[in-house]
């Protein structure tokens, strides 16, 4: 009896209470708490509710204020109608499981049943399938981090004990002015008919919120969906980064000056770097390229390599992934022309290679520059480059840790190759040169006549 209790008591330690422990004290794999000067947001669990719920929407429509609801499959089911008004009226809906059961007693398997069945209600009702998850009374099992797929986890930074009618208006409402700050996430509930919970207790709640979205007005708070605050609070991380991670990136970046150095990395604009290059051999399979150019092991390319001090500054300062995105194709089509013009004035340094070579997990839309675009083979080379380049996002990009987690499938590391004669045909505009196709090598014509020719390729 006494083995049976105490494997009992390990099992229930490291599969209920460890997970809650780490999840609430350290936030990992959660968010509970944002940076930001000026959003805060407000979260409401149980509902939807017929009564308080369509009340709470039109306060919520009074003062501007935005929100995120974290919904009982069971109710929701009930009321769809309540669900289309949170969607149409721009508000958030998350999922607090079907029924409200804490994950400790249930099975992971059933967990995710409770939350793909609530999922699909909301994805019917409002045609989105929701992304944030907060379990009920916040509490996580050992497979709650690695078993939600594409899902965040939101608990909060204040509760107030809302439930309770007994707590009344006036405490209700001083317990919410001490979090009546930026990038807090307060925990209200819309619905009273859960265990422990008084039926009466939201009207409550709908008086003190009054009072506290005046107060929030007044102190030009502005109340946000979650989604919102935690954009922002990537934002705050970037520009205000912690000691120990601009500790890493000091030590990373200057790894990477050592890297340049150690393997005589050259680049076309030492003052403003965008690639960073190398002549090395294909050590890889026979590759057809777009312009049916074939790169074949041994043959001579020029490695290239985003400069990651440059990536870091534009993710640093950049409003959203898009801009992101943006920044990096311009910067790239300013390189590409650079890199032309730099290899047809040194005919010594590309009289061998053939294509520019990279691996990369940034490679959505380097076709439109004339780069091709390829799975990396199976292998060991693939599986390093995937931990390498993962470790290196993390470490680097602002918003690395959180891309990684929402968009494991997509960030795969690819290989990009792109051939001279694409890269003279596309971006040489100061040289007239030829290629011989049965050499590989490149052949400046003209090097006097710089203005205003096209380069012709044989």
């Amino acid at each position: 009896m006494e083995f049976i209790l105490l494997w009992g008591f390990y099992i229930l330690t490291f599969y209920a209470f460890l997970p809650g422990i780490v999840s609430r004290l350290f936030g990992f794999r959660v968010f509970k708490k944002g940076r930001s000067d000026h959003e805060l947001a407000l979260t409401f669990d149980d509902g939807p509710d017929p009564v308080y719920t369509p009340m709470l929407l039109d306060l919520l429509n009074k003062y501007n204020a935005k929100a995120t609801f974290f919904v009982l499959g069971v109710y929701a089911e009930k009321h769809p109608e309540l669900l289309q008004r949170m969607h149409d009226e721009g508000h958030v809906i998350g999922i607090h499981n079907y029924v409200h059961k804490t994950n400790w007693l249930m099975r992971p398997r059933t967990v995710k049943r409770q939350i793909r069945k609530t999922s699909d209600i909301i994805e019917h009702t409002t045609g989105k399938r929701p992304v944030y998850y907060r379990p009920p009374w916040g509490i996580v099992n050992l497979f709650d981090f690695s078993n939600l797929g594409h899902l965040q986890i939101i608990l909060w930074s204040g509760m107030f004990n809302d439930w309770r009618k007994k707590v009344g208006v006036e405490r209700l409402y001083n317990r919410m002015m001490h979090k009546c700050r930026g990038g807090e996430v307060l925990l209200l509930h819309d619905c009273g008919l859960t265990l422990g919970a008084d039926r009466e207790a939201p009207a409550n709640m709908l008086i003190a919120l009054e009072q506290f979205l005046q107060r929030a007005e007044e102190r030009e708070l502005k109340c946000v969906r979650i989604d919102e605050l935690i954009k922002s609070s990537d934002r705050y991380r970037a520009l205000h980064p912690t000691w120990l991670k601009r500790s890493v990136i000091r030590i990373w970046l200057a790894y990477e000056q050592g890297f340049h150095l150690l393997f005589g990395m050259k680049t076309t604009n030492v003052s403003d770097p965008v690639f960073h290059f190398r002549v090395r051999p294909y050590y890889g399979e026979s590759l057809l390229l777009d312009d049916g150019v074939e790169l074949k092991r041994d043959d001579q390319v020029l490695e290239l390599h985003f400069d990651n001090k440059r990536l870091f500054e534009i993710g640093r300062h950049a409003r959203s992934e898009m801009q992101i995105a943006i920044q990096m194709i311009r910067a790239t089509e300013k390189a590409l022309p650079e890199l032309a013009e730099y290899l047809a004035e040194r005919p010594e340094l590309c009289s061998n290679v053939k294509a520019l070579y990279g691996v990369s997990m940034i490679h959505r839309g380097p076709e439109q520059f004339g780069f091709t675009v390829r799975d990396l083979p199976p292998g060991l080379f693939s599986w390093l480059s995937r931990k390498y380049l993962r470790l290196l996002m993390s470490v680097i990009h602002p918003h690395g840790k959180r891309r990684l987690r929402q968009n494991k499938e997509q960030l795969v590391p690819k290989l990009t190759a792109m051939s001279l004669e694409t890269l003279f045909a596309r971006y040489g505009k100061h040289t007239d040169y030829a290629f011989d196709s049965n050499s590989s090598d490149c052949l400046l014509i003209n090097p006097s006549n710089r203005v205003g020719k096209t380069p012709n390729i044989l």
